[in-house]
């Protein structure tokens, strides 16, 4: 199958928005830097970038009989944020099992930011004890067995909706989208950056821009992901996996080569979800010189990563280099320690 043919159920507002940030590329003095916006892509719970990827997975959600969407991700977890907004939105009951991902002092850490929309939005909330991990869990296994055995009829999403067979196709329908508007601007673009951490959002670009140039002519460009897992090896291993699967999903008709996959380390720190000194500075730089909030989990540590690429020379003078913006920023109520 292509990528068109997959059903889809339109849950954004159309093509996100792009637009220049000139004054972050002359203070950089390098690279022109653009912004594709996942944070205002979707009227549901402030959007983001699962809410692309359930797009795809919706039409399975309705067409199983399901009632109650299961999800997990961690305390602050965006993507059970926008699960929680999802069902909300189908009708739909949400369970969502908050894992405590992030070791961070603040005592209004599970009452504050994206758990406070999803309580707000009637999900059933479960806190967990559990640390980080992005492949399957066992909370999340025992939650669905809990709404089995309650009668009800729950339909599992992974953290991220990364490990779902479906969860590549928003983001390599990201890629078709961002090949329209490259049209409508009359730029190209060579660069794409990006945040990883369970993988899709990333691996759906690669098979999607893998599709592009191998079925439809474009010219090749980097993807590069910037990790913030802090478990680079599973998370590239994740990658490579979710990208391979999306790739032969939309019938790319080759196999994706390992230098197309290109994930580096760098900018995570030590631990999942702790910001570190080059986080702070992407942050109040980005907030300064734009007027674009960053979150110190994901865009934080992806805009730290492009900054120093510009500034070394890793992403050339000529580039024209669009960074992915996933949203995120309701996490940041969960810092006020840090950002005050």
């Amino acid at each position: 199958m292509a990528l068109a043919d997959f059903s889809r159920y339109p849950l954004t507002f159309g093509p996100s928005p792009i637009h220049p940030l000139d004054r972050l590329t002359a203070e950089l003095g390098g690279a022109r830097v653009w912004a594709k916006r996942e944070d205002v892509s979707s009227g549901l719970a402030y959007g983001g970038n699962k809410v692309r990827k359930l797009e795809y997975i919706v039409p399975d959600i309705l067409a199983s009989g399901a009632d109650t969407l299961v999800s997990i991700g961690g305390v602050q977890s965006n993507h059970t944020r926008q699960v929680a907004a999802v069902a909300a939105h189908l009708g739909l009951r949400a369970v969502l099992v908050q894992e405590h991902w992030v070791d961070w002092p603040d005592v209004t850490n599970d009452r504050v930011g994206n758990i406070m929309l999803s309580r707000l939005m009637g999900a059933d909330v479960r806190l967990s004890s559990a640390g980080f991990g992005i492949g399957v869990k066992d909370s999340w296994r025992e939650a669905l067995a809990e709404v089995e055995l309650s009668g009800g009829r729950p339909y599992p999403i992974p953290a991220g909706a990364s490990e779902h067979p479906l969860g590549g196709l928003g983001f390599a329908n990201w890629a078709h989208e961002v090949r329209e508007q490259e049209d409508q601007l009359g730029v190209f673009f060579d660069t794409i950056v990006v945040c990883v951490v369970t993988g899709s959002t990333y691996a759906g670009m690669v098979a999607g821009f893998a599709d592009l140039a191998t079925n439809f002519g474009d010219r090749p460009r980097r993807i590069i992901g910037i990790d913030a897992s802090a478990t680079i090896e599973e998370t590239r291993a994740q990658v490579a996996r979710i990208a391979r699967a999306t790739a032969e999903l939309i019938g790319l008709g080759r196999e994706l080569r390992d230098d197309e996959i290109d994930v580096r380390e760098g900018w995570a720190g030590d631990l999942y979800g702790i910001p570190v000194e080059s986080t702070d500075a992407a942050i109040h730089l980005t907030g300064r010189l734009e007027g674009v909030i960053l979150d110190p989990v994901y865009e934080g540590k992806s805009m730290a990563g492009l900054i120093d690429l510009v500034h070394d020379g890793v992403i050339p003078r000529e580039s024209n280099v669009l960074y992915a913006h996933l949203g995120g920023q309701p996490a940041l109520n969960a810092y006020a320690g840090r950002y005050h």
